[in-house]
């Protein structure tokens, strides 16, 4: 029974119609997968191993032998697995490079009654997709503002007058300073960081205006693709300008609320940064539940890092004074965004 193969454009567009099966090691999907594709591995991380040492040691043969003996007892379940993700009859699987293993599960799904297809080149060829994906020459408007700015907000707010927007922090976990971890799920790895971003990309008009929130080239434990980054510096940034009680204020809303230890433990990972004393003194305040005054410390170290970070833009950033209470923000930021002329964009 012959298993036919699907280049990554027509994966792309079939798989919104059913499901995509991963067959990799649950290290391999942990570290990077498809997003929305399900795991069913063809064999668990241990059997992976001793296959390739076979394959390695003595030969491909007798790897094969190695890995039919191990998947063999498994052929009902990996069915069952499937039935319960899949309604229809159409499936998508990939491995790494498109080869055995999914053709071999594949095959097992036909013979269930399943019209199954692999991806040609499997996920390394989708990695190489969305690594090409990223070099397009997208229109970022980089949204800018010190901490506490509501630059988040104010990218949901637009995203709801239907401008194309892409939520950097969202995709992250993590809201960017030493303090965004808390109170967010755990982060994923850079390269599913890279394709949960590809993905967003791939619904945006590159040649449309995408706001996108300003970072450095990091977000938590996550690095953004160079690619990307380096259009971020090249493109268009419109700082919002909040008065720093303001900020103060929204970051006490926000940060309060949870552990001490947490925010502590915050503190302490920048006193290098700080300076000994004022991460002292940040931390009594904390511990004593100052938080305006713990936060204005915080943020005395984090606007100097920003305005220092600005002068690495190509090109001088547009400020609007605004503020968090202010109901025509939107207003502002659009005016600026129409007062971009198209000599603004990056040519490279």
């Amino acid at each position: 029974m012959e298993v036919s193969s699907i280049h990554i454009n027509s994966f792309l567009t079939s798989r919104e119609s059913c499901p995509v099966v991963d067959v990799r090691t649950p290290d391999e999907f942990n570290r990077g997968h498809i997003p929305g594709a399900v795991n069913i591995p063809l064999f668990t991380n241990e059997e992976r191993e001793q296959v390739g040492t076979k394959y390695v040691r003595e030969s491909r043969y007798k790897a094969l032998l190695a890995g039919l003996d191990l998947a063999g007892p498994k052929l009902t379940s990996y069915l069952h697995q499937l039935k319960k993700v899949a309604s229809g009859k159409n499936i998508l699987v990939y491995c790494w490079r498109g080869g055995l293993r999914s053709s071999s599960m594949a095959w097992l799904f036909n013979l269930a009654g399943y019209n199954s297809k692999t991806l040609a080149g499997g996920y390394k060829s989708y990695r190489r997709f969305a690594q090409q994906f990223f070099t397009n020459p997208y229109r970022f408007i980089v949204l800018g503002g010190m901490t506490g700015s509501g630059k988040t907000e104010l990218l949901n707010r637009l995203k709801t007058i239907n401008e194309q927007v892409i939520d950097l922090e969202a995709l992250a976990n993590h809201k960017g300073s030493a303090f965004g971890w808390i109170g967010q799920p755990p982060q994923p790895t850079t390269e599913q960081f890279e394709n949960l971003l590809f993905e967003q990309l791939l619904k945006l008009d590159p040649l449309k205006p995408i706001w996108i929130e300003d970072e450095s080239s990091s977000i938590g434990t996550i690095f953004i693709p160079p690619t990307i980054y380096s259009r971020m510096v090249k493109c268009p940034t419109i700082v919002v300008d909040v008065a720093k009680e303001e900020r103060v204020a929204r970051l006490v809303e926000d940060y309060a609320r949870f552990s001490a230890d947490d925010l502590v433990l915050s503190v302490t990972r920048m006193t290098k940064r700080m300076g000994g004393d004022r991460a002292k003194q940040c931390i009594d305040y904390i511990r004593a539940g100052n938080f305006k005054e713990a936060i204005d410390i915080a943020l005395s170290y984090y606007d100097k890092t920003y305005n220092y970070g600005l002068m690495s833009k190509t090109a001088k950033p547009i400020t609007i004074k605004t503020s968090t209470k202010t109901e025509n923000s939107l207003s502002l930021l659009l005016a600026a965004k129409n007062s971009i002329g198209e000599l603004s964009w990056p040519t490279d």
